[in-house]
């Protein structure tokens, strides 16, 4: 009975949590052998080998035709066949829709690391621990592994990811006469410094961001949550710890003392505001240039004014990197040829040309090893930051000592949850400690509700 709860649950927060709502699913079709999701007449690109077994895959990278065409060129025994059915939301309400069916699942399916454990909570997703895993372990490192994992299964290839550093404008930096802090303490300190001196926010704190809360957490040492299916109907909530308390009073007081600015993320006033100098630093992720530029960031009187920088630490001597964003590419369990899928979910945009174009055309920015180690990789100098070598003195390091997530089927609730908590503070109605307490019951009093045991 409590199986088919949890199960209920899952399947309700997967719809609830979609960023776009949409309607529809994939077609049927067993695709020359490949298993559900589109037919192969349905394909966005070319099938080089006709007679080879078709894999059906999902993505929405910018250039996912090229990737699988380098695939499929340098595979004789498997194609893919690409089909963009949406970002993000949409692509999950629509698998959504074909896991509820029972059939038009593609075989494989982008996934970002932080829906892994919903798809994996309804028996969705194959666990690839003995399809390929040990053959391409080495290439990825402890963190994005542990990124896409359930438990002890492994349930998506890695791809790209988001180590966080502080990027920042040097007008204004140079304005006011300071330098990038290395500390939390030092970054309020440097932030009531500009504002005495009438310069603008900071950095932001937006309630629309609650992933990106979740990674500051982290950084200060936090485990929200414990979860192993193997355990089954236990989850671990700890959101109200020491540690996420301290991470809530320091950013409610920054909004108190009006150091940072409140506004969403990702909407056109708050990229104006980027552009305009309202904001001195941008606390993000290394996919943030590229998001940045296609904003329209760094084209006009904000040009060649960016650098990046370590993200602040609570303490210098134990630093801790931080994850915001990466996806993967997971097999379906409606893939009639598991093995096959796996062989596409692993190799897709594994090869070095689609690597190299990828990060050179600021897409992704990728976790194989292969290419953060690479001289190329390491000394290129990033345009957007006026040529500085942003990879090697920042993102690369973060990404080798990034220790991972854990993930829950309880994600996107919990998201929807810690928004809520992130607007009282901004509008003043709660202090950090009072939001982490509120965020502790509303999570576990849901979590029981739908049949969780909460340890």
């Amino acid at each position: 009975m409590k199986t088919r709860r949890v199960f209920a649950v899952v399947t309700a927060l997967a719809f609830a949590g979609a960023l776009v709502a949409c309607s529809g699913g994939g077609g049927g079709g067993d695709n020359n052998g490949g298993g559900g999701g589109d037919s192969a007449s349905n394909c966005e690109n070319e099938i080089k080998n006709p007679d080879a077994p078709v894999v059906t895959l999902w993505a929405w990278y910018p250039n996912s035709e090229l990737v699988v065409d380098n695939f499929n060129e340098a595979n004789d025994d498997v194609q893919v066949c690409w089909t963009n059915v949406g970002a993000g939301g949409e692509a999950y309400d629509k698998f959504q829709t074909a896991i509820s069916a029972g059939s038009g699942a593609p075989d494989v399916m982008m996934v970002e690391a932080d829906r892994i454990a919903t798809f994996q909570a309804q028996g969705a997703l194959v666990d690839l621990k003995d399809l390929g895993y040990e053959d391409v372990k080495d290439n990825f490192s402890e963190g994005a592994w542990k990124d896409v994992s359930v438990g002890d299964g492994i349930y998506g290839a890695p791809i790209d990811g988001g180590p966080m550093g502080m990027i920042y404008r040097t007008d204004i930096f140079e304005e006011y006469g300071i330098t990038p802090p290395t500390t939390w303490e030092e970054f309020e300190a440097t932030a009531q410094k500009v504002k005495d001196a009438g310069g603008p926010w900071f950095a932001s704190f937006a309630a629309n961001q609650p992933a990106y809360v979740t990674a500051l957490f982290y950084g200060n040492g936090a485990e929200p949550f414990e979860y192993d299916p193997a355990n089954e109907g236990e989850i671990g909530i700890n959101l109200n710890s020491p540690e996420i308390k301290e991470v809530l009073e320091y950013w409610s007081g920054l909004v108190e003392k009006d150091l940072v600015g409140t506004e969403d993320q990702f909407t056109p006033e708050y990229i104006a505001g980027v552009i305009n100098g309202n904001y001195a630093t941008y606390l993000s992720a290394a996919w943030a240039p590229g998001y940045l530029q296609g904003a329209g960031v760094g084209e006009g009187a904000d040009a060649g004014v960016w650098a990046t920088a370590p993200m602040p630490q609570w303490d210098p001597n134990n630093p801790i990197a931080i994850n915001w964003g990466g996806s993967a590419f997971s097999v379906s369990s409606q893939a009639s040829n598991p093995e096959l899928a796996a062989k596409v979910a692993f190799g897709v945009y594994a090869d070095q040309a689609s690597l190299d174009d990828g990060w050179q055309n600021q897409i992704i920015f990728p976790l194989n090893v292969n290419v953060l180690d690479s001289d190329e990789f390491l000394n290129y100098e990033v345009p957007f930051f006026s040529g500085q070598q942003a990879n090697k003195e920042v993102y690369v390091p973060a990404a080798n000592a990034y220790k991972g997530m854990t993930y829950t089927p309880l994600g996107q609730y919990y998201y929807s949850a810690l928004t809520k908590q992130i607007a009282a503070i901004n509008d003043g109605q709660i202090t950090g400690s009072e939001a982490a307490d509120a965020l502790q019951e509303d999570v576990v009093s849901y979590a029981e509700e739908q049949g969780f045991t909460v340890n």
